[in-house]
């Protein structure tokens, strides 16, 4: 992937630089960032790459070798929340990025040429568009020399979802891309940023883990997320908190006591769980026991499905069926609805679990999964 050659032959010149951002997969902790809880992402060997040169005369142009679609002109004074750039709206993450820095006063008003390509699979719930956001804010962090650190990117990326792109995450996707590191799980608090780096070498444990991505397209800003985010708002309201993360686990039989809603009642237990099952993992993590982590993933993808209802029939054939053939534990990860799941194996069983998995699907009538191992990677870098 020359994206430096490409830009040349793109613009006429050659760019300043070239960035990466990884996509990310989630180990455990869902839809517990935003309720300023716990999560443990780790960032893949996918990337999404750009290459950038600053301009002067606040043009901002987009390109991606990855859409079927002509450079993207647009003027950087003129960026407006909410509004659809390039095919399918692929060119407002970056230009939200840049929209989130301007408004956050920061001087990228001169615009820049930009060209990226991508590895990290589209709609399969591994932050494909964290990564894009990630990488054009890293490029402008430096050719700007802004001087914000990574998790202040981060936040800017963060926001260029929410306000301008128009899908209310939270701050994992973002993070995780940005800071993690190569080897480990990055352990995020969501409520302060606080991070910590959990060495997470399954190869030398004699372990794997796979994603496999079920090529079921989600849709985050179809209204499902949302009206989730908006369910544990209100149960944050009615137990008396900020948010869902001040309601310890120890106290969730009492809290779900006060919650009549029953949406509301399922949102809350799977939230104040799953922000446990991220502590428990840690622990065994931190024990040496990477095996024993294995059921507190299946008990996740349980809660996922029964709790949050965002799992899909797909999902649950890969979660039971890789369970019935020796994985070690398993769940779906990332916002639901389609994407991907991940499977904790054993080094010597994991042909066996992805033939099954292979087979379930065809069996099914099923579109053919992709499996690939899971490697905890660098986070976003500047690589020329």
């Amino acid at each position: 992937m020359d994206v430096a050659r490409q830009f040349t032959e793109l613009y006429g010149y050659e760019p300043d630089g070239v960035w990466s951002a990884p996509g990310r997969v989630n180990l455990i902790g869902e839809y517990t960032d935003f309720n300023e809880g716990f999560v443990m992402p780790l960032a893949l060997p996918h990337t999404a790459v750009a290459a950038v040169a600053r301009r002067t005369d606040g043009v901002l142009r987009l390109h991606s070798a990855d859409i079927d679609a002509p450079v993207a002109e647009l003027r950087v004074d003129e960026l407006t929340p909410l509004s659809k750039y390039g095919q399918g709206g692929w060119a407002a993450y970056p230009a939200g990025v840049v929209w989130a820095l301007r408004d956050a006063g920061h001087a990228v008003s001169g615009g820049a040429d930009v060209h990226l390509a991508s590895t990290v699979p589209t709609g399969a719930g591994l932050s494909s568009s964290a990564a894009l956001e990630v990488v054009m804010a890293l490029a402008l962090n430096d050719l700007y020399e802004l001087g914000l650190t990574k998790p202040e990117l981060a936040v800017l990326a963060q926001r260029a979802e929410n306000a301008f792109v128009g899908v209310p995450c939270g701050v994992m996707d973002q993070m995780a891309s940005a800071c993690a590191t190569e080897g480990h799980a990055l352990h995020l608090d969501c409520r302060d940023l606080s991070l910590r780096q959990v060495p997470f070498d399954l190869a030398a444990q004699g372990l794997r883990l796979l994603v496999v991505d079920t090529r079921v397209k989600h849709e985050l800003g179809d209204g499902a997320y949302a009206e989730r985010r908006a369910g544990c708002e209100e149960g944050a309201r009615i137990l008396g908190v900020s948010h869902l993360r001040d309601v310890a686990y120890a106290e969730l039989p009492d809290a779900l006591r006060k919650l009549t809603d029953e949406k509301v009642h399922r949102y809350v237990r799977h939230v104040v769980s799953d922000d446990h099952r991220v502590e428990q993992v840690i622990g065994l993590l931190d024990a040496g026991d990477a095996r024993a982590i294995g059921p507190v993933l299946t008990e996740g993808h349980a809660s996922l499905r029964d709790d949050l209802r965002i799992s899909c029939e797909e999902l649950d054939l890969v979660v039971s069926t890789a369970n019935a053939s020796g994985a070690l534990g398993s769940r779906m990860t990332g916002g639901g609805f389609g994407g991907s799941a991940i499977v904790l194996v054993e080094e010597a069983d994991a042909e066996t679990v992805t033939k099954a998995v292979r087979e379930a699907f065809t069996a099914a009538g099923f579109t053919a999964p992709r499996v690939f191992a899971a490697v905890p990677s660098a986070g976003a870098r500047r690589l020329a």
